[in-house]
């Protein structure tokens, strides 16, 4: 089974034989444990969702925004980008107890520096583990000190996949114990791998936790993006991406969601074309990508369990 046709199976065969659990949201969900399904890049296809329209748009802005080390909000929602809102809002309104609505807290982040510094920030997640691993140096009489900038794992690994492309060390990770009770969310898309034959690249995405009804279609065009990247950072064609989930749930506020999706016949995954080759992995910009042949059943709306 190729293609989509890979994540319609898993969805239906979540919904009808997963095991119901209750979840830390208290929406309740039905999983299955341990999946895989893979995706060929090497024909210049990108697996962007056909049964639903996926924004791919928000998609691309919030890669470019791991890629920058950045962990508060202010850079997404200034772009129009709601994704990551929700965490910092409730956070906001428990501690508060002002019944704010999400743009009015939006505008607020835009504004206000100190509001946004102190109720934007999502703590040490995705891009802050990816760009500043914390390393500590010797400080004197014994002591050590926080190194402000940190391990960079996205920088180490286009280094290594450049000079040492048969290492079985490309990876990198946001899964940092010591800091998971400091994020808003411990990182869901946590490890990736990447491997390199000829002049081939793929990839390897292990997502710990994976919301197939509305996280998925995220989590699998970035990590073929993220493949699509390196490829051309490192003088390298794109090979294929290998996405393996462990807990893999459909909410079950989500029912609609499913049912008109499994009804729908998928479509040929459009084409990812990079516009220009940035000089580094952190230099690119949103006018960089074009997506083309993207014609999509319409969106289907489901709430996020937060």
């Amino acid at each position: 089974m190729t293609g989509e046709a890979q994540y319609l199976d898993l969805m239906r065969r979540v919904w009808a034989t997963g095991s119901e659990r209750r979840d830390r949201t208290g929406t309740g969900t039905r999983a299955l444990f341990g999946e895989t399904m893979r995706f060929d890049l090497s024909d210049g296809t990108i697996p962007l969702l056909t049964t639903k329209r996926v924004f791919w748009k928000p998609a691309v802005r919030e890669l470019i925004w791991f890629l920058s080390g950045d962990h508060n909000i202010r850079r997404l929602v200034e772009q129009q980008v709601h994704i990551w809102t929700d965490w910092p809002l409730a956070h906001y309104r428990a501690q508060t107890g002002e019944a704010i609505d999400r743009d009015a807290f939006e505008a607020r982040i835009i504004a206000d520096d100190d509001f946004a510094g102190r109720w934007g920030d999502l703590g040490p997640v995705y891009g802050a583990q990816w760009r500043h691993w914390p390393r500590y140096v010797p400080a004197g009489n014994g002591l050590f000190a926080r190194d402000p900038a940190g391990i960079d794992q996205i920088a180490a690994l286009v280094d290594g996949l450049r000079h040492n492309p048969a290492s079985r060390r490309h990876i990198f990770t946001g899964w940092n114990v010591a800091e998971l009770d400091d994020m808003a969310l411990p990182p869901c898309h946590m490890t990736y791998q990447f491997f390199v034959d000829g002049d081939r690249l793929s990839g390897i995405l292990y997502q710990r936790s994976c919301d197939l009804g509305l996280g998925f279609a995220f989590n699998i065009f970035e990590a073929a993006l993220l493949v699509r990247m390196l490829a051309q950072q490192c003088d390298l064609q794109p090979g294929q991406i290998t996405w393996m989930g462990a807990d893999c749930h459909v909410y079950l506020n989500h029912a609609h969601l499913v049912a008109e999706q499994l009804s729908r016949t998928p479509k040929a995954f459009p084409k990812l074309e990079l516009l220009r080759r940035p000089d580094d992995m952190f230099s690119y910009a949103f006018a960089d990508f074009a997506v083309t042949g993207y014609d999509p059943h319409p969106a289907i709306a489901a709430p996020v369990a937060v």
